[in-house]
């Protein structure tokens, strides 16, 4: 999977709703490991509201019938004195496990983050989210348990010309990727359409005929 390029899109206001949709389709046991409590829909509908997409960056994985079928939320600071850190969650569906998204989606994530010139990325996750904790350490990130909740913690080095690149290339991957998603699924809801209209066309005659 790590060689495989993953198309990952930025996500906007305009995203809210398949964001709820995405996470209030988690199972009772996924939304207490992303949220660290087991949030109740009110919940959730509450933090899709709250997201705050001027200040924060939201990332998603879309399959071909355009379902957020991962997501991940790099929160920044709003205070001055802890600019150059971020937080990174993520959450991924059930039917979509297995395939190294939060990974990716975690690699994005930093990417992005150095590029806005942060220098810490943490996680807080429960203890027993051994998933995200494995993505942590395998980039390289310290982590601290305390109990039933870890924390985690990546020194990022500075930007450069490569990673402006890199961003933009990404960026780019992930935004024809979704626009042809569209398109395709635009095409056959059309030819579904079209279809529909042949086949009413043809019990018309069949009754004339009659």
């Amino acid at each position: 999977m790590n060689s495989v390029m993953v198309p990952i899109r930025a996500l906007g206001p305009q995203h809210r709703a398949r964001i709820a949709e995405h996470l209030l389709g988690l199972s009772e046991r996924d939304r207490y490991l992303r949220f660290g409590y087991p949030a109740s829909d009110a919940q959730v509908q509450r933090y899709v509201e709250l997201l705050n997409f001027e200040r924060d960056a939201l990332l998603g994985i879309f399959n071909r019938k355009l379902e957020l079928i991962a997501m991940a939320h790099v929160a920044f600071s709003a205070m001055r004195d802890l600019g150059e850190c971020a937080e990174f969650g993520v959450s991924v569906a059930g039917k979509a496990r297995g395939r190294g998204f939060g990974a990716r989606l975690f690699d994005r994530a930093i990417l992005l983050a150095r590029h806005r010139g942060v220098s810490m990325m943490f996680i807080h996750a429960l203890s027993e989210n051994t998933a995200m904790l494995r993505i942590a350490r395998n980039a390289g990130a310290s982590v601290r348990r305390d109990g039933p909740e870890s924390e985690a913690w990546l020194q990022l080095p500075p930007a450069g010309f490569d990673t402006h690149m890199s961003k933009l290339m990404a960026e780019q991957f992930g935004e024809v990727d979704y626009r042809l998603k569209k398109q395709a699924r635009q095409f056959w809801s059309l030819l579904s359409d079209v279809q529909e209209i042949r086949r009413g066309v043809q019990d018309g005659r069949h009754r004339a005929a009659e």
